[in-house]
């Protein structure tokens, strides 16, 4: 490692700070990114100083003019440097792309193949449009999942500011735009579908499944389907579907939570029948409208002769409709008509003082509660990833670029000191840029108030040395804001890691509020710990024992607000880059402690050790679509019983498992999620699985791979939890201690499903005193 290039402290060029009048947003029109330098680089592959991250297609051969066949050109900008499926031998890490599209109409002739670690990004001042010839060959415009892996491990993949349009194209043959059989730490964001009304084409498909977290702001004209969804869970935000026959397809998922779309002149807005191709396991409807359909949710029957099912668990949260037939129809029944104000069940629920076992909910509107901080309007606050467009090249610093503060994101040098000084200096004066690489820092980078920072195809900030070595004493990684500061700080497409084997590293640490909804913000980006090239967790963690290589992924404070889009918060269960059996230990993934108004839309934290989420006094917090799954290499027959390999640190309300047996590796396995107190808290969606015991069959009873899967502590209010499911989990959910939901009494999707928990909710308190005062029957 090379020695840092120049200490500067951040207090240095605080003063420039303090002068900077930055100017209004311009409004250019010309994208900063197309005019910027592009320096990136890829660390860790043999001349990996001169790869070529940017590729402008123009530079390829492109034409953009609409007549000439744009085909060959994409293909060889995708392919140039010898880039391949799999990574071509340079790893999932090792190769990565920016394919960017000027301003200009594609015409395309026959499909294009992309790979892992690519990322389509358009000028979204004008985005392009990627045009389907009529003479096309194919049957997909699209293939976004590198054919070399499976879709499971589709990662670090990106299509952002487009048109794609077949509008030209045979409306009577099946047609797919995007092949999207892809999983975590993936975006498809800012895209306009345009196709044939009364056609057989389809905007976004997922044929071969996939592990996904997120896509969103996007807009389907025409068409079938809008999307044909098979994919284990999925956050589907902000998107519309205008003269689309159907708007979603669920052919096959679990967990599946579809917030603020609007369905206009469609036949069905989401079909979650499955059409006999897989089952559906729980479907969330939140803010949404439907205008001038047949059809809004068509589901299966949760009754199967004299029982029911916990699968096709439906939840309608806020529905506005008009000139529709159906709200919701079940088995070809319908059982719900007109707008659904408040929300809608029909599951399974427990309520405060219900049956033990809980009831099954038929269709029951139960009159919930949302907390102001949280809401834009009616609505909960949603927020499109920023692109800066409004911005001009010359307010925007690219960080390796500026005059006498070298920083080199190469991987070797320690960039820490350099990037602390321009985080300092730019704001409230300017964006700060990253090019990809890897910038490694031995010590907390500060982002203040005024902050905007924006990664290329997910630029790494990653920990080394002492300062992050210290189990009993960690340390934060990059910390956003003071306590108590107000501001704005926002981060887009970059990548939180370690370099070596750092257990008091803290890797992302928030304590900021904004004056708006919004301000504190991140968007498409994530945790990685080992698995990969460029960190020494990769070789060091083979040892039987988990080895300790960081302390806890986020870490969100009380006086935090920040909004979160699209995280994946992963300790490495394979390597991406090599052939290195690890056995990781992260000790925590998201600790939530924030109460002034939070976010988290589309996230997945998995394999750290003694939880994933862990909301300890949390209050005024959304959750739409959660994933997790546990350390491979936990339970029976496992090297180490949770908290091992680590020592609960009340300091950081850590669970100690005093409830499991002191040999009982099966309850001795990471927390899904824990709820301890708290208040006006919000989930929609939990996808949590458990697939092995020690990376084998599942030891434990009736089949099941770990006991308890989540928990309360204490009393939280209002507490309205919607559509848990799990997989090999033989106890959903502990309440202080006492077992309240199990599979057995709550079959269905994965493994399990409960449409509702309410047992900490003031809904039933509220119809109470309504009842008193005679507002209902």
């Amino acid at each position: 490692m090379a020695a840092a290039a120049k200490a500067v402290t951040s207090a240095t060029l605080m003063h420039s700070a303090l002068q900077c009048n930055i100017p209004l947003p311009p409004n250019p029109s010309t994208y900063w990114y197309e005019q910027i330098e592009h320096n990136g680089i890829s660390p860790f592959i043999p001349n990996g100083s001169s790869w070529q991250v940017y590729r402008n297609v123009k530079d390829y051969g492109a034409t953009g003019n609409g007549e000439t066949d744009d085909t060959p050109a994409i293909q060889t900008a995708i392919n140039y440097g010898g880039r391949g499926p799999g990574g071509n031998g340079l790893g999932t890490t090792g190769a990565p792309a920016v394919i960017y599209f000027p301003e200009g109409t594609y015409l395309m002739s026959q499909s294009v193949q992309s790979f892992v670690d690519t990322f389509f990004i358009g000028n979204p001042i004008k985005r392009p449009t990627l045009k389907v010839a009529s003479n096309f060959t194919g049957s997909t415009l699209l293939y976004m999942k590198d054919p070399d892996l499976d879709a499971t491990i589709n990662f670090y993949i990106g299509v952002k500011n487009f048109v794609l349009d077949s509008t030209a194209y045979d409306p009577d043959t099946a047609f797919t735009i995007i092949d999207w059989s892809v999983s975590q730490a993936t975006q498809l964001t800012n895209v306009l579908f345009r196709m044939p009304q009364s056609s057989q084409h389809t905007g976004v498909s997922t044929p071969e499944g996939g592990s996904g977290t997120y896509m969103g702001n996007l807009d389907f004209e025409g068409g079938l389907y809008g999307i044909n969804m098979n994919n284990q869970q999925y956050s589907i935000k902000s998107c519309t579907f205008s003269n689309t026959q159907t708007g979603i397809l669920i052919s096959h998922g679990f967990d599946m939570v579809f917030q603020n779309p609007k369905f206009s002149n469609c036949e069905v807005g989401v079909n979650a029948t499955s059409g006999g191709v897989g089952n559906v396991g729980s479907v969330a409807l939140i803010d949404s409208t439907a205008k001038d359909v047949a059809i809004v949710i068509a589901t299966k029957s949760q009754t199967v002769g004299n029982s029911t099912t916990g699968d096709d668990s439906i939840v309608v949260d806020n529905l506005a409709t008009s000139g529709v037939g159906s709200t919701v129809v079940a088995g070809g029944k319908t059982i719900l008509t007109g707008s659904v104000p408040r929300t809608w069940i029909y599951g399974n629920a427990y309520l405060k003082g219900g049956p033990v076992m809980g009831v099954h909910d038929a269709g029951v509107t139960y009159q919930t509660f949302r907390s102001p901080l949280l809401l834009d309007g009616a609505d909960f606050f949603t927020m499109a990833p920023p692109t800066y467009q409004e911005y001009s090249v010359h307010q925007v610093v690219n960080i390796k670029t500026v005059e006498g503060y070298p920083v080199y994101g190469d991987g070797q040098t320690d960039d820490m000191y350099n990037i602390n000084a321009i985080l300092a200096r730019n704001a409230g004066c300017a964006i700060t840029f990253f090019p990809a690489g890897t910038y490694l820092v031995s010590d907390t980078i500060h982002i203040p108030p005024g902050s905007r920072l924006v990664g290329e195809a997910l630029s790494a900030i990653s920990a080394i040395g002492t300062k992050f070595s210290n189990t009993d004493a960690p340390n934060v990684m990059v910390q956003i804001g003071l306590p108590g500061q107000i501001g704005v700080a926002q981060i887009s497409d970059m990548l939180f890691t370690v370099a070596d084997v750092l257990p008091g590293c803290i890797l992302l640490q928030i304590n900021m509020a904004g004056l708006s909804q919004g301000d504190v913000g991140l968007w498409n980006s994530h945790f990685r710990v080992g698995g990969a090239a460029g960190s020494a967790v990769e070789t060091k963690c083979q040892d039987f024992m988990p080895c300790k290589a960081a302390f806890l992924l986020l870490h969100l404070t009380p006086t935090t607000s920040v909004y979160i889009e699209d995280m994946w918060g992963w300790t490495a269960d394979h390597d991406l880059d090599g052939d290195y059996t690890q056995q990781i230990s992260t000790g925590r993934g998201a600790l939530i402690e924030s109460t002034r108004g939070t976010w988290l839309v589309g996230t997945a934290f998995e394999h750290n050790t003694l939880y994933q989420y862990n909301l300890v006094s949390a209050a005024n917090l959304f959750i739409g679509m959660q994933q997790s799954e546990t350390p491979y290499w936990q339970g029976t027959g496992g090297p180490a019983q949770a908290p091992a390999p680590w020592t609960p640190n009340a300091a950081f309300s850590d669970p100690t498992f005093a409830n499991c047996a002191t040999d009982g590796p099966n309850c001795r396995m990471a927390w899904f999620q824990r709820i301890v107190s708290g208040s006006n808290l919000y989930i929609f969606g939990s996808g949590f699985w458990t697939f092995f015991n020690n990376l084998g069959a599942c030891m434990g009873i009736n089949g099941t791979c770990q006991d308890n899967a989540c928990e309360i502590v204490g009393n939280p209010t209002e507490l309205n939890w919607w559509n848990l499911n799990t997989r090999g989990n033989l106890n959903l959910l502990i309440d202080d201690g006492v077992v309240l939901e199990t599979q057995n009494n709550n079959p269905g999707s994965w493994g399990a499903v409960v449409a509702a928990t309410l047992t900490h909710s003031g809904i039933l308190g509220r119809l109470a005193r309504r009842l008193r005062r005679g507002i209902l029957s």
